[in-house]
């Protein structure tokens, strides 16, 4: 959902709907670095930077220090803070916190994680539906990337090679998080998630980061037990 942008003339984009673009990219795509964001706003760098600066400034966006892809160099990357992410609507996140927290408060803590496990499985079994002509781990990990992306999660499925042996590996990227509001406050939704792709794969799961604490993405390694 984009934020309103402001009138503008047509042979100049004022600074303020350029900010209104930038948080835009950072919601649909994730954690950006300033050339990522220069390139697809088609500014230069620098432009890019002092619009930056300016939404650090108003507590919309933090700077972190990340490795792309969990390897090489480190770089800076900026991403939404909560300020940030309030700005765009989403009264939905704010009816599931309403919900789970009088649940909690009548049938006790432990209520809601079987409240979300039952979901999981509910999802699990539709889900192998969908992906029942996926004859490889592979071929099941893009379907389900494809699907979530669908949902919001910007997820992306890709292999890669690990340990001194060259073992190939399948991870799922979600570079965004369409339930972050919830998944702060409660914990249990991404319990619920990651016990959700290991039953729909049948294989070893694990999750090596995850968005509602603070990382770039939630990234998920599929069929081989972490590190």
């Amino acid at each position: 959902m984009s934020l309103p942008l402001p009138a503008s003339s047509a042979s100049s984009v004022s600074p303020e709907r350029t900010k209104t673009r930038l948080l835009d990219l950072v919601k649909r795509f994730g954690p950006q670095t300033a050339q990522d964001l220069a390139s697809r706003l088609d500014v230069s760098v620098p432009a890019a930077r002092r619009h930056l600066g300016d939404l650090l400034e108003q507590g919309m966006l933090e700077a972190k220090v990340e490795k792309p892809g969990g390897r090489g160099r480190p770089q800076h990357v900026f991403a939404l803070t909560e300020r940030g992410e309030a700005a765009f609507p989403n009264t939905y996140s704010g009816l599931c916190v309403d919900v789970l927290h009088h649940l909690r408060d009548l049938f006790g803590q432990g209520a809601v994680l079987k409240v979300l496990d039952a979901r999981s499985l509910a999802l699990a079994e539709r889900l192998r539906t969908e992906l029942a002509g996926a004859a490889t781990l592979g071929e099941r990990a893009e379907g389900l990337a494809a699907h979530l992306t669908e949902l919001g999660f910007d997820a992306v499925a890709h292999r890669e090679s690990v340990g001194a042996g060259g073992e190939e590996v399948w991870y799922i990227t979600q570079r965004h998080c369409p339930n972050l509001s919830v998944a702060r406050q409660y914990h249990e939704l991404c319990v619920s998630e990651l016990t959700l792709y290991r039953n729909l794969f049948g294989v070893p799961v694990s999750r090596e980061t995850r968005i509602a604490c603070g990382q770039g993405c939630c990234r998920y390694r599929i069929g081989a037990a972490g590190p």
